[in-house]
């Protein structure tokens, strides 16, 4: 087949008529649709509550571990009494 060809039975393929849809299929294929829907919208906000749980732990041991402050030097022994 050549490009034309093969055009023009695309063509009649995408022209024709789609067979009918049982009725208990549309049934079925919406009631998976939706409950699809719902376990995504569960699955997402399970995600949200998760990051916003990590992100409150994170900021409650930063304010208590204080990382950013340097420890005290303990290798050499404190200057007293010159």
């Amino acid at each position: 087949m050549n490009l034309p060809e093969r055009e023009a039975s695309v063509r009649r393929l995408l022209e024709q008529t789609p067979p009918p849809v049982p009725p208990e299929l549309y049934v079925d294929v919406v009631r998976r649709g939706g409950r699809m829907l719902r376990r995504r919208t569960v699955a997402r906000r399970l995600m949200w509550l998760l990051l916003f749980a990590a992100a409150v732990a994170f900021v409650v041991w930063a304010a208590t571990a204080r990382p950013w402050v340097e420890p005290p030097s303990q290798t050499t022994p404190p200057l007293t009494g010159w």
